[in-house]
């Protein structure tokens, strides 16, 4: 990739803390570290919940905001270097400390959360009344209360946590460590090269290259395939193992309530998509004409289309991408494009080609020093700049939450990617609008049901391939071969049997399945992205007043239940069907249009 000349390809972290290898960053983490451990220690002796201890309450409670603002941003931050230089061992072993220390955060947290446990709705308003302070984050005090449905005894809790560091997190440390030494060997010009996983592209014109570059791809991944089933199967294990112990309903519990979502919400967005999918076999099969092919495989999803080159170039440079998302954004809201400008100038972003890096891509806040930090690796392609966008759109996210109390601040990872997906849309809306030609109009209806079918699709496999694998691991620990077979089962459900080649490796290389912070990592897209573009349709609805109505919404997300935000913001009941409907009526029309403008192309 050529040097970027106007916007920096790597981001800026010097000005948030000493580099992590550093004695200057030691002194950061051992302060953090004695204040974190006496949190915990004060936390065993916080009083009973009245209103003569509000204050006290209220006390202990800003000094749970300060030890925590500090905990996500140095997480964070270490992080970051985690991710840019991935096989650096002193980077590793810090990351390490740093997880060692979740035992203090549960202490403190299961001593808050078991003082709510047995309180009833009239007990909590009095008590938060009495402390302004305790008023502004009822919403967190309320959740305390949930969650200490969902954790085991004190002592058993604190065991878990603790055998955590070792157990669940270390599994996940090791898919990290195996992912960012992974090496994927290739022929490149009559010579054999070795790229990190997230080099390879698999969005190439040439069908062949791609194919090998996807078969290559596999072959690497396979070669870990018993060593990352090791992992899942022990990341999995641990929580039903917990989950047996806390005797809740089942394996989605837990999911459900960390995205504050009813489980009729989750059902009827999956009924609604298992209805309404087939449209997208309409799109596989004018796609399949386009490439030449009699039936799409795999590789070919995010392949780009002949036809829809007009002979500009398939290259995109980082800093067209750049400008053109900022133009986006302005014309959505000067608060957006002020906030995207400011995140490119301030050198937040992170995108260099380069060997070394971690796979994937993310958007992580730093709430103590109100930014947030983006990383993916640019290729040049617009899905890339798509992908730029989705980061941005998290980042502004954080930032539309910045000066709202500290407890109110997190969200669920579901409504994190309405956001995201959100700027995707109106990015790709801006494009669609405004392409000079037919074939540049194609291209862009190609990559945003591309981006269809990994939502609806794509994310939909994985949901059927871990709620399978989670029933089964129940009764025991799966080979590698039966996590293939459930994973070829869960693709041809998925995209209702459309391919002729499908990925073996894709339980191995999938990263979300591995995180051990938040279990049933995937079907959190999807309600995200069919969300925004329910959002998106009803910009006519709320006319000039539509971008301050989705700033209320992302605002809503801290303090909200996923329904209730929604309610209470747009009007729209998640549990019905109707607003998934309006969301997959967009999509539907994109087909119609592909289909349309292809016609002649054939």
């Amino acid at each position: 990739m050529s040097t970027a000349t106007q916007f920096a390809l790597t981001w800026d972290l010097d000005s948030l803390y000493p580099n992590p290898e550093t004695d200057e960053f030691k002194k950061v983490f051992d302060a953090y570290k004695a204040d974190l451990k006496q949190l915990a220690d004060d936390s065993e002796s916080i009083p009973e919940i009245e209103s003569t201890n509000a204050k006290a309450w209220g006390d202990f409670l800003d000094r749970v905001i300060e030890v925590f603002g500090k905990s996500s941003d140095l997480n964070a931050f270490v992080g970051c270097h985690g991710a840019a230089d991935a096989e650096n061992k002193q980077i590793q072993k810090m990351e390490a400390l740093l997880g060692a220390l979740g035992p203090y955060a549960t202490q403190v947290f299961t001593n808050i959360e078991a003082k709510f446990r047995e309180l009833s709705d009239e007990e909590l308003t009095t008590f938060a009344e009495a402390d302004e302070r305790l008023a502004k984050v009822k919403f967190f005090l309320e959740e305390c209360r949930t969650n200490a449905q969902l954790r085991l005894p004190k002592e058993l809790e604190m065991l878990a946590a603790e055998l955590g560091v070792d157990g669940i997190h270390a599994w996940g440390r090791l898919y990290d460590r195996i992912s960012g030494s992974l090496r994927v060997e290739l022929m490149e010009k009559g010579e054999l090269v070795k790229k990190s996983p997230g080099q390879v592209r698999l969005d190439l014109l040439d069908r062949a290259t791609r194919q090998n570059n996807f078969h290559a791809v596999e072959k690497a991944w396979l070669k870990e395939a018993d060593s990352c089933a090791d992992a899942i199967n022990h990341i999995a294990g641990t929580r039903l193992t917990k989950y047996k112990h806390l005797g809740v309903e089942d394996h989605l519990t837990i999911p459900l309530q960390l995205n504050r979502m009813k489980r009729e919400t989750l059902d009827t967005m999956w009924s609604v998509i298992g209805k309404r999918k087939d449209s997208l076999l309409r799109y596989f099969e004018r796609k399949a004409q386009l490439l030449g092919v009699e039936k799409m495989a795999w590789y070919d999803q995010m392949a780009p289309l002949p036809q829809a080159s007009d002979g500009s170039g398939d290259s995109l440079k980082y800093d067209d991408a750049c400008n053109t998302v900022l133009k986006t954004f302005y014309e959505f809201s000067d608060h957006l494009g002020d906030f995207a400008d400011m995140a490119f100038k301030d050198q937040w972003i992170e995108v260099e080609n380069r060997e070394g890096k971690r796979q994937g891509g993310f958007c992580t806040g730093l709430p103590v020093s109100k930014q947030s930090r983006i990383f993916m690796t640019y290729k040049n392609s617009a899905d890339d700049m798509s992908t730029l966008a989705h980061e941005l759109g998290h980042a502004y996210h954080s930032h539309v939450l910045r000066d709202q109390p500290f407890l109110l601040q997190d969200y669920p990872m579901n409504l994190a990617e309405t956001a995201s997906t959100f700027a995707e849309a109106i990015l790709g809306e801006k494009q669609l609008a405004e392409a000079p030609t037919a074939a540049k109009k194609l291209g862009i209806l190609n990559n945003m049901l591309s981006d269809s079918v990994a939502f609806m699709m794509n994310i939909h496999t994985r949901f059927i391939f871990e709620n399978q694998f989670h029933v089964e691991r129940a009764e025991g620990e799966l080979s590698s071969e039966r996590l293939n077979e459930i994973m070829l089962s869960a693709q041809k459900e998925g995209y209702c049997d459309a391919f002729d080649e499908w990925s073996n490796a894709f339980w191995i290389s999938k990263l979300h399945f591995y995180i051990t912070g938040m279990p049933f990592y995937n079907f959190p897209y999807t309600f995200g992205y069919l969300l925004s573009l329910g959002v998106y349709s009803t910009a006519d609805e709320f006319g000039d007043e539509f971008p301050t109505k989705y700033r209320e919404l992302l605002t809503a997300t801290g303090c909200m239940n996923a329904e209730e935000a929604v309610q209470s913001t747009l009007g729209y009941d998640l549990t019905q069907p109707d607003f998934w409907n309006k969301s997959i009526d967009i999509i539907d029309a994109r087909v119609d249009e592909f289909l349309s403008v292809s016609e002649a192309m054939i």
